[in-house]
């Protein structure tokens, strides 16, 4: 009997993915290295900037010096608010590209943002609200409303919710709010005053009790993306593969939508429009780590929060002594993204 002298076949398919996992990780870790950095940019740069050892001392020896007071009870605040803002915002802009199979969607492009924008600013010139707590129910209310209207538009017709269809029926929709919004606050001067910045998109000048306001919709919001997050992969297949696959179409699209009304809600009642972030940042994730969701999903939440806090931070020296709301920073970096994304031939589909 002959030996067996053949070799030992490697198991590519193994490596593969040991080689695309460690890969994501090293991403993870550089995204997180980022995310730290901003954090503390974020709470040493402003009007007046803080050294990074003050800023230190501010957080785990408090002495009550000036400064450290600043860091305390303004900028981390403001820090915090910008963490919530961009995990609500990012993990809302990939549910939203993952759930409609439409790589353009974004809360802005999909006309939820602008649809709760519209139900604060009527509960602030209409009713006279002016706490979060209260405005906050509204702003949920209108991102429901709006996401329903755009899917319902968008799923008329011969050929169903299309992105194309989608995107346009959200731009239409989005248009419309917008209009409203600036009618109401036009015709009402306190109503004007008040939501200046926030209709900007800002988070200076928010305190912690608008960000434990959001906190509990946001947390919600990020429970239920991670129960779906594994259908997500079988819907980015079409949905007749998805149900081959035994994934639960209807529950998984109406949990999905459920939690993107959350954070988008959440994030818009807590700092207003924060354009391009959403659109952005799953392209970004998805290019780094492949179609797997839940990747895309983690990677999102921790980029996000960096460009907003970056974008935030931008906005504080580009004008000294004044400041550029995170909104507009965020819309200057994120249009030649936006133009980009459309001149490529084939835009990396959810």
């Amino acid at each position: 009997m002959s030996a067996d002298t053949s070799l030992p076949v490697p198991d590519v398919t193994s490596d593969a993915r040991r080689t695309g996992t460690r890969t994501r990780l090293v991403w993870l870790a550089i995204f997180c290295l980022v995310l730290l950095l901003v954090c503390i940019a974020s709470a040493a740069v402003g009007t007046r900037d803080i050294p990074i050892a003050t800023v230190m001392r501010a957080l785990f020896d408090y002495q009550g010096s000036d400064d450290e007071v600043v860091v305390r009870a303004v900028r981390i605040p403001r820090t915090a608010l910008g963490l919530l803002v961009g995990v609500a915002i990012g993990v809302g802009g990939a549910m939203i590209q993952a759930v409609t199979r439409n790589p353009l969607a974004d809360p802005v492009v999909l006309g939820i943002t602008p649809g709760a924008m519209f139900s604060v600013a009527l509960a602030v010139g209409m009713f006279g609200f002016r706490s979060i707590h209260q405005y906050l129910w509204f702003a949920l209310v209108g991102s429901a409303v709006a996401m329903a209207m755009v899917y319902a538009i968008g799923r008329s017709g011969r050929w169903g919710a299309t992105p194309i269809r989608l995107t346009l029926s959200g731009i239409a929709i989005g248009a419309v709010f917008t209009a409203f919004t600036l009618a109401l606050t036009l015709l009402n001067p306190s109503a004007f005053d008040q939501m200046r910045a926030w209709d900007a998109g800002s988070i200076a000048g928010r305190g912690w009790d608008v960000t434990l306001a959001v906190l509990p919709f946001v947390l919600v919001g990020l429970a239920i993306t991670a129960s779906v997050a594994r259908g997500l992969d079988a819907i980015a297949l079409g949905d007749d593969m998805a149900r081959a696959l035994g994934t639960q179409l209807v529950r998984t699209r109406t949990l999905g939508l459920i939690a993107i009304t959350l954070l988008c809600g959440a994030a818009a009642a807590a700092a207003g429009p924060i354009a391009f972030v959403g659109l952005m940042i799953p392209h970004i994730a998805r290019w780094l780590v492949g179609a797997n969701q839940r990747w895309i999903l983690l990677i999102s939440a921790i980029a996000a929060p960096a460009l907003v806090l970056a974008a935030d931070v931008l906005g504080r020296i580009a004008l000294r002594p004044a400041e550029l709301p995170v909104g507009i920073v965020s819309a200057f970096l994120g249009a030649p993204a936006l133009i980009w994304l459309v001149r490529r031939k084939t835009v990396i589909q959810p």
